[in-house]
């Protein structure tokens, strides 16, 4: 195939699988995506490649040490105001939930960071613990296997290390799975669809439902598959702690996770969900925490690669006080509003909700200050402020992402073309016991212009491969 046909041959099978119909919009109407397709994967070179697989155990011990560290601080250990920042604005309830010994030590079974490769190597800028797209990459990867390319995970790697995460919270080889969809994800829909089918194509009995699908017994959970009534083993929380107020049954749901009839991953954890862990992680009180916790390598690895980030916390600062490691041209900042000032040149920064928002999700609620006309960006420092006791944000160092050049199909052309553009890559590792699976790679391929890097109409999402280098 020519890279033309390649294209159309990834249009054409797209809607088999029946994904993202629900997210069509201001496209082609013969491009069956909501992106632009490209004839080729999104190429790492072997060392990328090492620096991700050596990446997800290193994930894994940093919210070991997080969930630790909330922990401690509830119990006086640690300093309370780390337990205070990550209950900020929530309800007793979820804070309740995160707190019960019966998910003590359970953490997220998929983690996906988002990373920016730059000039200097790579950039951590977000943690999620509640990814979308692990449907649509799993597709993708067996799409773009199938035309020839070594796709990082291989063909099933997504669906694979998915199955293996469940088989592990299950603790047997054929477990029943509910995939639980709230309305408010409902344009994950079609892809939870896909990898439930997927799933059991593999052993894993999965059904994608909504809430109020869940049967509720004392027993257990149970979901209806074709004419048969199926016993849930583990059950996926695809839906936000935010949102309890708006999923149905969402009290039975925890009640049976609390009983032990059901397992629910990832565990109500509120504070693992929060971007204000990589400000913790950078705080100068912190630091002995992290190195004892973390080890040697760990520390250092994540120190190279988080970027510096601050919680905008609304008190005021004593007169002797200075935010650390926050400086203008040499100069401390002592108050958030110093950054109002700043030229265009001066804050290249950006601010996000923490999380526990619906804004905090799909680059909503992200500002970043040299994109921002003055009196916005002066607003968006006065919004976070006033917002810190119902929705803390966070203050993060901008990096730009490497520019490369991607082929992509114009449907309006019909012919292929080419853009200058900057990566978002998107790795998906699952957590199978005490260990770590890489099972594939999404690359979000945005214009060179935008300064927001996310899955949009005009970017070109694909999985990634491994260079073959000579």
């Amino acid at each position: 195939m020519d890279a033309k046909q390649k294209c159309l041959f990834i249009n054409d099978e797209i809607p088999k699988a029946k994904l993202f119909e629900s997210e069509k919009r201001e496209v082609h109407p013969d491009c069956n995506t909501s992106w632009r397709i490209s004839p080729e994967p999104f190429w790492v070179t072997r060392a990328e490649f090492a620096w991700f697989e050596a990446l997800g155990p290193h994930l894994l011990n940093f919210y070991r040490a997080c969930n630790l560290l909330y922990s401690q601080s509830v119990r006086g250990i640690q300093p309370a105001w780390v337990a205070e920042y990550l209950e900020i604005g929530k309800p007793e309830t979820v804070i309740q939930y995160g707190r019960m010994n019966r998910f003590k030590t359970q953490l997220p079974g998929v983690l996906r960071p988002d990373i920016l490769p730059t000039a200097d190597g790579m950039a951590i800028t977000e943690l999620d613990s509640i990814p979308g797209f692990i449907g649509a990459t799993g597709c993708l990867a067996r799409l773009y296997a199938e035309l020839g390319y070594a796709i990082i995970g291989g063909d099933d790697g997504m669906v694979n290390g998915y199955a293996d995460m469940i088989r592990a919270l299950a603790k047997k080889e054929e477990p029943t799975l509910a995939i639980v969809v709230s309305d408010e994800s409902e344009d994950y829909w079609a892809e939870m669809v896909w990898l439930a089918d997927a799933l059991r194509e593999v052993g894993v009995k999965a059904c994608a439902v909504k809430p109020q699908d869940i049967i509720f017994t004392e027993d257990g959970l149970f979901v209806e598959h074709g004419d048969d009534k199926l016993l849930v083993d583990v059950l996926y929380r695809f839906y936000e702690l935010f949102d309890l107020l708006n999923i149905p049954k969402s009290e039975l749901m925890f009640y049976s996770a609390k009983k032990r009839t059901v397992v629910m991953t990832p565990p109500p954890k509120s504070y693992l969900e929060e971007k204000l862990c990589l400000a913790l992680f950078h705080h100068p009180t912190l630091q002995p925490f992290w190195k004892r916790q973390l080890g040697k390598r760990t520390y250092a690895f994540l120190q190279a690669v988080i970027p510096e980030t601050w919680i905008i916390d609304a008190r005021p600062l004593p007169p002797h006080a200075v935010i650390p490691g926050l400086e203008v041209e040499g100069d401390a900042v002592t108050d958030w509003r110093q950054l109002g000032r700043l030229t265009q040149k001066q804050r290249e920064l950006v601010i996000k909700p923490s999380g526990f928002s619906e804004l905090a999700w799909g680059s909503r609620g992200v500002a970043i200050g040299h994109d921002l006309p003055t009196e916005e960006w002066e607003t968006v420092i006065e919004d976070s402020l006033d917002s810190f006791e119902k929705n803390p944000h966070v203050l993060q160092r901008f990096h730009t992402a490497r520019r490369v050049r991607m082929q992509y199909y114009d449907f309006d052309a019909g012919d292929i073309q080419e853009m200058a553009c900057r990566p978002l890559l998107r790795p998906y590792y699952f957590v199978v016991g005490d260990t770590v699976k890489l099972g594939g790679m999404q690359a979000a391929v945005c214009p060179a212009d935008k300064k927001i890097l996310h899955g949009m109409v005009d970017s070109i999402i694909v999985p990634c491969a491994q260079m073959q280098e000579k």
